[in-house]
């Protein structure tokens, strides 16, 4: 069968409600509560020949596994096709926005709400393009699975669940919907935050000679560390590593002198640069600060994720490329990068050597963001896409 008879099995009004009923389940992590959410794939996906798998990783929080399998092809070694994307969504914030929130709006060629573009949206494509692609009977040369995870906006749970447990050692392949626009993209940078405090000595407020000021100790080490350079070369695609110092607490009133201070670093890395190096040499600034300030300190790592990077003339991304630019009409389109990180970080440990591309139709720039927002067209767009892509790889 040709792919665009495929596309025909694609029912605009059904996939758009679909998208919305999904923005219409709260997934703010923390705490998740992934599970209503994997229930109503489940459901949409329950009447079909895909291989649906439920797997608890905390209580109301559950990984979910879809499988097109060809059973002709079981006994013999064939290629797997993974599509990834998380069930879980940052919280709304503070700002008042236009639109509810949790309603899944439509407003002209847009879908409001958290999640619309981070990346419920992607999720949803990925699962109609597989319902398609079943109901118009394709018979893949190979697997397509889809891997819906909890908690990535935290700590990676469901996709670290996914790796310990081998669900995902057979891929040859990986697609991430999260945002990018509908344009390809093959390496994000790595994370490295880090809780850094400093301990002195409380005294009263009015004799500050008596303690150990642990702000001030702070202080000086967050002067030392705004003239560390993270020594690595600019990456051709993701540019250079950045660091921001993203929260501060410290003391317990105004006459008090503090005795304790922390603080955490956002570290974003790129291909080359070594987390535990980074690690180190703060360490060594810390130390020369304690000695210096008379106080003790205490560094932890809080999260850590590796860098991505598929090379552009791999087979897989070359033909995603390609896929991409027809569907498009576009000739040239750009292989590019993006700062976030992904699942694609924890896969990575285990698959070093499998391609991962991501692709989804969320504006990049609108996450995490009040108003989010996602562009219906380019949903529409990438249902096709990943329909495409799934039956010229599987064959």
């Amino acid at each position: 069968m040709d792919i665009q008879n495929v596309f025909q099995y694609i029912d605009e009004k059904d996939s758009i409600q679909f998208l919305q009923s999904l923005i219409q389940v709260n997934t703010i992590n923390p705490p998740g509560m992934e599970k209503t959410l994997a229930d109503k794939v489940r459901q949409r996906l329950e009447n079909t020949c895909l291989l649906i798998q439920s797997d608890l990783v905390e209580k109301n929080r559950e990984n979910l596994i879809v499988s097109y399998i060809n059973e002709e092809l079981l006994s013999i070694q064939q290629k797997t096709l993974i599509y990834s994307g998380h069930f879980d969504t940052v919280p709304i914030g503070n700002v008042e926005w236009t639109y509810p929130p949790f309603e899944g709006r439509r407003v002209g060629n847009r879908i409001y709400g958290r999640g619309s573009t981070d990346m419920k949206s992607g999720v949803a494509a990925m699962i109609i393009a597989m319902d398609c692609i079943q109901k118009a009977g394709i018979k893949l040369n190979g697997t397509l699975q889809f891997i819906g995870t909890v908690g990535e906006e935290v700590d990676c749970i469901g996709a670290k669940t996914v790796v310990s447990r081998g669900q995902i050692d057979q891929a040859t392949a990986i697609v991430i919907s999260e945002p990018t626009s509908n344009q390809p993209v093959i390496a994000h940078k790595g994370v490295l935050w880090l809780k850094v405090s400093t301990f002195g000595k409380t005294a009263h407020g009015s004799m500050p000679s008596q303690g150990v000021n642990a702000i001030l100790a702070m202080n000086t080490f967050i002067n030392e560390l705004n003239s560390y350079v993270i020594r690595y070369d600019e990456h051709s695609i993701l540019g250079g590593s950045s660091l921001n110092i993203g929260t501060i607490k410290g003391g317990v009133g105004t006459n008090v002198v503090p005795d304790e201070c922390t603080i955490t670093i956002d570290i974003r890395t790129v291909p080359g640069q070594s987390h535990s190096g980074i690690t180190e040499d703060i360490k060594n600034i810390l130390q020369k600060v304690s000695m210096v300030m008379n106080v003790s300190f205490d560094i932890e790592v809080i999260n850590n994720m590796g860098c991505v990077h598929t090379p552009s003339n791999d087979p897989f991304i070359n033909l995603a490329l390609g896929t991409a630019q027809s569907l498009n009409g576009q000739e040239e389109l750009t292989l590019g990068g993006v700062n976030y990180y992904t699942d694609g970080s924890v896969y990575k440990v285990q698959l070093p050597d499998v391609p991962i591309l991501i692709y989804g139709p969320g504006e990049p720039k609108l996450a995490h963001q009040p108003d989010e927002w996602v562009n219906i067209s380019k949903y529409l767009e990438s249902i096709k896409f990943y329909i495409a892509l799934a039956i010229q790889y599987l064959g």
